[in-house]
């Protein structure tokens, strides 16, 4: 059994802490957050602590769940691998590429597993998405965006998330990684637009952006997000890959909102469009849904350990996807295209 430490209960931070509940393969030894979260009743029972390094130090996991902001990441990853522990580490990997590759080489010196929580990874509709792309052939235009139209605790949510990291980086990575592993092409160049649309956040923040992503094949793609009640819910969810040979795409119910955790995995219908050859609509209603997602993740975190599986790649991708957006914030901020 696996001895886990989960360190911040937010959203996603308790959706790992209920996968690795209901999973055998783990075992709970302690709960972290700075406050005292409001907890579903199946996690009321664990201990709690406001002090990370005190719980690692005394309870001794082999596994740390690492879901606290984005600016603490790199250095609550090192610490438990350093302490001798395995790590999850949620999207995205830091704030810097100085600091991922940090955690990576730590995770490679110490034969430590750090899997990044790339949930859409796990997904067997995203996973059909990229393979009928592959299967298309490139090179390719990537037409992908999330905008959220969010209020109240949501709204809170996402401004404490932008005292240290824009909506394109923290819901990039996830897109980003899917344009790779879809053209596997090295990315070249990143050019970058944003704006602040609320004075509730910080002058130098901004809670709107897009970037273009230019890759060696030819490839090209672009991808948006923006946060906050201003939003709108028209267009928020666009997920297409086209091709010389057509195009895949995700379509969404008219039913769907951007505020919902769910609308953000789920796909509803999967159209695959064959020049000459028209559409063909795959159903995905009975996809598994966020909880469902996130027991999957962990389950794969429990096989990386047990089966000591190589993911040498899985980090790699992940440090490239964060370089990615983050050159695409230093394009927002700089008003200049970065090379790559």
């Amino acid at each position: 059994m696996i001895r886990i430490l989960v360190a911040g209960l937010g959203n996603m931070g308790q959706s790992h802490a209920l996968a690795y509940h209901n999973d055998p393969a783990f075992q709970i030894v302690g709960l972290v957050n700075r406050s005292v979260p409001d907890l579903p009743e199946a996690l009321r029972s664990y201990p709690l602590s406001h002090d990370y390094a005190e719980a690692l130090e005394r309870l001794k996991p082999d596994l740390v769940c690492v879901a606290t902001y984005s600016d603490s990441h790199a250095d609550y990853a090192v610490a438990a691998m350093e302490a001798g522990a395995h790590v999850f580490v949620e999207k995205p990997l830091a704030t810097t590429v100085a600091d991922a590759e940090r955690v990576v080489a730590t995770a490679t010196r110490l034969n430590r597993k750090l899997v990044v929580g790339y949930i859409l990874r796990h997904h067997p509709s995203w996973q059909r998405l990229i393979a009928e792309a592959r299967d298309l052939g490139g090179p390719y235009v990537f037409r992908l965006n999330l905008n959220q139209q969010s209020s109240g605790p949501t709204w809170e949510v996402h401004k404490a998330l932008m005292q240290t990291t824009p909506p394109i980086v923290d819901c990039g990575v996830h897109y980003v990684d899917v344009m790779c592993q879809i053209t596997d092409a090295a990315p070249v160049e990143v050019r970058g637009m944003g704006l602040r649309l609320s004075d509730e956040i910080a002058p130098e923040m901004y809670n709107y952006g897009h970037f273009q992503v230019l890759f060696s094949d030819g490839s090209c793609g672009w991808y948006e997000a923006g946060w906050g009640p201003m939003m709108s819910d028209t267009a928020f969810f666009v997920k297409d890959v086209v091709s010389p040979r057509g195009a895949v795409s995700i379509r969404m119910p008219e039913s769907a909102r951007s505020d919902d955790i769910d609308t953000h995995t789920k796909t509803s219908t999967l159209r695959i469009h064959r020049v000459g050859q028209g559409d063909e609509d795959l159903n995905m209603t009975d996809e598994p849904g966020h909880q469902a997602l996130c027991d999957r993740e962990q389950a794969f975190v429990a096989r990386a350990i047990r089966e000591d599986l190589d993911l040498g790649r899985h980090m790699t991708d992940a440090v490239r996807s964060l370089a990615i957006c983050l050159a695409a914030d230093e394009s927002v901020r700089t008003g200049h295209p970065v090379k790559l």
